[in-house]
């Protein structure tokens, strides 16, 4: 599937302003969100997807949907720098990334697989295929506390693993990419165009993996041990559009595109429930595709896929920039 239509399947005009206008929480108070510029990206066309904290240093890495580059903004600054240039080894587009404690930075190149590099000297360490055949589209990704990584499809209900074991083996070269979870026998029916598991995180251990259905809306939990799904009981509302997630002591935050909505969940600590706590729509957010969590609040990445992106036509503004909320 062409990658220009894969963000047209999240939205039309009146499902956007359905949702809009029933998001629950979505007026401000005086004391409420606050949404601000975090620091702004280079380029006409950046069109951002991904974001990655480096846990080491709290600098922000952030991926281009539509050149595979990646930025970086270092802690505290405004302004974002090209770290990976536009078509760095052949990558064409950067969807999830994730920065590890091992010093490396993951970057999603969505039809093909995982890139790795060594945020040192920029080196790649190891690439991750994905298999030849069926179309396939690689979203997003998480690594656990173990230093496993994991990754969505969005066209196929499927969980990839890369244990760090296999990151040695493939240094400097490539590996197959391969599937370790599938959701097919727990995920609603939907077209087969349409564009299903987005967002994962994970618990502090490691044991337990969350992953939204954008196209359902709901949450699903994944132990790693034995692979067992369970979907999980959402209170107060649902996860349609969600994209992006984030997860730190018991708060899930979602950042659902097609809405400009931002949503707070407390997860109950078996992750089988999790209850609405706060919700912000705002046409400011500029459809946000994901976001991250430090001691300041969120960085929320706006996409503008809807301003002549993936998502229609128009033009967007630019710079393109990552926001910062407060109060979330």
């Amino acid at each position: 599937m062409s990658r220009s239509i894969h963000r047209r399947t999240f939205l039309t005009a009146g499902a956007a302003a359905a949702l809009a206008v029933a998001a629950p929480g979505a007026a401000r108070a005086a004391t409420g969100p606050r949404i601000s510029t975090a620091f702004t990206l280079p380029g006409e066309r950046t069109y951002p997807e991904g974001i990655a904290l480096d846990p080491r240093t709290g600098d922000a890495y952030v991926g281009s949907f539509t050149t595979g580059a990646v930025y970086r903004a270092a802690a505290g600054s405004r302004t974002a720098q090209v770290f990976l240039p536009a078509g760095a080894d052949g990558r064409d587009t950067a969807n999830g990334l994730k920065a590890d404690r091992a010093g490396r930075l993951w970057v999603i190149d969505s039809t093909a697989g995982i890139d790795v590099y060594d945020l040192r000297d920029r080196s790649l360490l190891a690439r991750f295929d994905l298999p030849d055949g069926d179309s396939r589209f690689l979203n997003d990704l998480v690594i656990t506390a173990d230093g496993t990584a994991y990754a969505t499809d969005s066209l196929r209900p499927l969980i990839y693993r890369v244990t760090p074991a296999e990151v040695v083996r493939a240094r400097g070269g490539r590996a197959p990419l391969t599937a370790r979870y599938d959701l097919s026998g727990a995920l609603p029916p939907h077209p087969p165009s349409a564009y299903a598991l987005n967002g994962i995180t994970a618990d502090r251990s490691g044991r337990l993996l969350f992953v939204v259905d954008m196209n359902g809306g709901g949450l699903y939990r994944v132990a790693v041990a034995d692979g067992s799904v369970r979907h999980v009981t959402l209170h107060g509302g649902d996860l349609v559009h969600g994209d992006g997630l984030e997860l730190a002591h018991g708060t899930l935050w979602v950042a659902h595109n097609a809405s400009n909505t931002l949503t707070r969940w407390h997860l109950s600590p078996d992750g089988t429930s999790a209850r609405l706590t706060r919700s912000l729509t705002d046409p400011a957010l500029q459809i946000p595709t994901t976001l991250a969590h430090d001691h300041h609040g969120l960085l929320v990445v706006r996409s503008q896929f809807d301003k002549g992106g993936p998502m229609g036509p128009g033009t967007p503004r630019t710079p393109f920039t990552v926001a910062r909320v407060t109060g979330m």
